[in-house]
């Protein structure tokens, strides 16, 4: 494993790199593992495994980040207390999605950060900055094609909407593929939490916007917490540098 690794994506020997990439090539399989157990065809046919969901996500996201390098580290830990509050505003005050039950489950903001963590960690391989400009144009043009056919053939204006926000956003980023490989996770993500019911979005966001379940326009929302998750990382690197100098005078 170790050699296809290092074959496909480095040219290095950075064993951090090595480690971090073990768990973003998991991810899919931990993902369907995970969603799974907490399933509507699972809790009706065995019992509600939401509580073994919550454990493998902790127990997967503990791992991730102590293999980690110490900005993926910070990202990661931010990015836990940042997506809860995302999932206080978009599910529970807009309500542009539900989850089985009630509740949030303990398992999405560990696994918002896993799915961070597994999209930078992607798009800082050898392999991706090696073909950074080609990457570039596939993804553009994919991503052009994704949110282009889901509008017109099922009727998902949301994604129109939203996906155009998407290109002005990298637009602004220059184009950085962190965000087209962190959107792929989280279009895998989505496609497979709806799957399983584990999470439902509903036929129209504010109740004005055409959507399907799920929308592929969601993956703007995920960069744009990325922008100020970044944001709020570097503001506390910096204040960190401040009270060493003040320290020190």
């Amino acid at each position: 494993m170790n050699i296809l690794l290092n074959i496909v994506f480095f040219n290095d020997k950075n064993h951090i790199a090595q480690k971090q990439l073990y768990f973003a090539v998991f991810f899919p399989f931990f993902t369907l593992a995970a969603l799974g157990i907490d399933s509507v065809y699972f809790a009706a046919n065995y019992f509600d495994g939401r509580q073994i969901t919550n454990l493998f996500a902790i127990v997967y996201f503990s791992f991730f980040f102590l293999v980690s390098d110490f900005r993926l580290k910070k990202l990661m830990f931010v990015m836990v207390f940042l997506s809860y509050i995302g999932e206080l505003i978009f599910c529970t005050l807009l309500r542009m999605y539900d989850y089985r039950t009630v509740v949030i489950p303990l398992y999405v903001p560990f696994g918002h950060a896993i799915v961070y963590a597994s999209g930078y960690v992607f798009a800082h391989t050898e392999w991706a900055m090696r073909n950074d400009k080609l990457l570039k144009k596939y993804f553009a043009i994919g991503f052009l094609l994704l949110f282009l056919s889901v509008g017109i053939f099922l009727d998902d204006i949301f994604s129109l909407i939203f996906g155009i926000f998407f290109f002005l956003l990298l637009k602004r980023k220059k184009w950085q593929n962190l965000y087209y490989f962190i959107a792929l996770c989280v279009i895998f993500i989505e496609l497979a939490g709806t799957y399983f019911q584990c999470w439902k979005w509903v036929p129209k966001t504010f109740g004005l916007i055409p959507t399907i379940n799920p929308p592929m326009g969601a993956v703007f929302f995920y960069a744009g917490g990325d922008v100020l998750l970044v944001k709020i990382v570097d503001y506390w690197k910096l204040d960190k540098k401040k009270g060493i100098i003040n320290s020190n005078e």
